[in-house]
């Protein structure tokens, strides 16, 4: 079991950033970001794989986000730039133990989760 805990979250203007760490207690092969929204469903945000660090990004975040990990520290950070009001949910650090070539994007392949932490941009 891999207990996985996010930190880094809080309330930010509208075109500013955030950082967010997310702490593995073991070694993982693929890392994930997701996001929900009050009243939305989970949805994927970023991913990255290890060794290789293959990244994905969902669309909604390409070229804003950034997805990156320490694997020595069993860490993984989202760094979020250029943050507008619709970035606004909760964020949840998942991970797998199963090596894979391709970054996942469902929340099916995924085996851990972290309780999320709270990102809000204020316009």
């Amino acid at each position: 079991q891999v207990q996985l805990v996010e930190s880094g979250g809080g309330l930010v203007q509208a075109g500013g950033s955030l950082r967010l760490s997310c702490a593995a207690s073991g070694r993982t092969l693929v890392s994930g970001w997701f996001r929900q929204a009050p009243d939305k469903e989970r949805e994927f945000v970023a991913a990255i794989t290890w060794p290789g660090e293959r990244t994905s990004y969902a669309d909604s975040v390409k070229g804003r986000f950034t997805v990156s990990r320490d694997a020595a520290e069993n860490m993984v950070y989202l760094q979020m730039n250029s943050l507008n009001p619709e970035d606004t949910a909760v964020y949840y650090c998942a991970a797998d133990r199963d090596f894979t070539l391709i970054p996942r994007r469902s929340e099916a392949d995924y085996d851990f989760w972290g309780q999320g932490t709270q990102v809000t941009v204020s316009s």
